[in-house]
């Protein structure tokens, strides 16, 4: 059986092989070896990249599968500086995040759709940020914004309050450093990220929601994207 996926990492493997992550639609994160994919006649040199729509075939015993076939199913998903170092930590979140042979065909769609936004243009922050609470959510992590998970009274506009991991977001007396001020978690809770401090809360809650699962790994497109910033002729 053939299988729609995308490349979200590889490296080399012995001396003309690579093994390659990839995510399928059917049977979610695969860890596949592509044996002599480096050789210069290889049919799939040049094919096991980010971004481009594959179909495959592969199979064998444990979690180490051998891809039999490759081959494109379209163009790549053109993505070029910002976006292109978006695409990467959206493939960072899938290799760290979704369990290895559990299939998420949801997030596949959402992945590929994320994608194009970003090809096409779609301001980068808030296609983020939907991305991630939307993993948090299918992962089981998410939380409600509109309750207030100690008291269980409903977030009050005017209010402020703190975020604690794995709970929620609980009422302070007063505003302290890091707080949320209550209409911002009732437009995250819309996902109407269309304020600069709508759209920073989601960024600092995002990060901080993120991190039990990340377990302190570093992403190197994180640091590709600041690197990216501080080369930019407008820093």
């Amino acid at each position: 059986m053939a299988h729609a996926a995308f490349v979200i990492h590889s490296r080399p493997y012995r001396e003309t092989s690579q093994l390659v992550e990839v995510f399928t639609r059917e049977r979610g994160r695969q860890s596949l070896v592509a044996r002599g994919s480096r050789q210069p006649r290889s049919p799939l040199k040049g094919l096991l990249q980010p971004f481009v729509p594959l179909r495959l075939t592969f199979g064998g015993k444990g979690e180490l599968k051998t891809l039999y076939s490759a081959e494109a199913t379209g163009p790549a998903i053109r993505l070029t500086g910002p976006a292109l170092y978006s695409g990467l930590y959206l493939n960072e979140l899938i290799y760290y995040l979704l369990e290895i042979q559990t299939p998420f065909d949801e997030v596949f769609e959402v992945y590929v759709e994320t994608l194009h936004q970003l090809a096409g243009g779609s301001t980068l922050e808030p296609c983020l940020r939907h991305f991630e609470f939307y993993m948090l959510n299918v992962l089981g992590y998410g939380v409600d914004f509109t309750q207030d998970a100690e008291s269980g009274a409903a977030v009050c506009a005017r209010g402020w309050y703190a975020y604690q991991p794995e709970a929620g977001f609980v009422a302070l007396e007063s505003r302290q450093p890091g707080a949320f001020r209550g209409d911002w978690l009732h437009a995250l809770a819309r996902l109407e990220l269309d304020t600069p401090e709508v759209l920073a809360a989601a960024k600092r809650f995002s990060r901080t929601a993120l991190a039990p699962y990340l377990e302190g790994r570093v992403l190197k497109s994180r640091a590709l994207f600041i690197k990216g910033k501080r080369g930019s002729p407008s820093e």
